[in-house]
């Protein structure tokens, strides 16, 4: 998930995880990120797609993948 948000800030801002090299960095990173609404949309975008599954539609888990209490094997 913190590649999900990390990702699109460093690739809008043409940086790499290498250029944070201090947490005031950082810090001005997320900063200018949180006033800019086109990278936040980016997050948005690059957090559902991290979190929802493309082999069901929709955006939920299947019924089958709902009463797994184990990987199926």
């Amino acid at each position: 998930m913190i590649l999900a948000v990390l990702t699109p800030i460093l690739a809008y801002a043409g940086l790499t995880v290498k250029d944070l090299t201090t947490w005031q960095a950082l810090g001005d990173l997320l900063m200018g990120a949180l006033s800019n609404p086109y990278v936040l949309g980016l997050v948005v975008v690059s957090v559902f797609n991290a979190v929802t599954d493309p082999t069901t539609s929709g955006v939920k888990d299947s019924e089958q993948a709902l009463t797994y209490t184990k990987p199926k094997e």
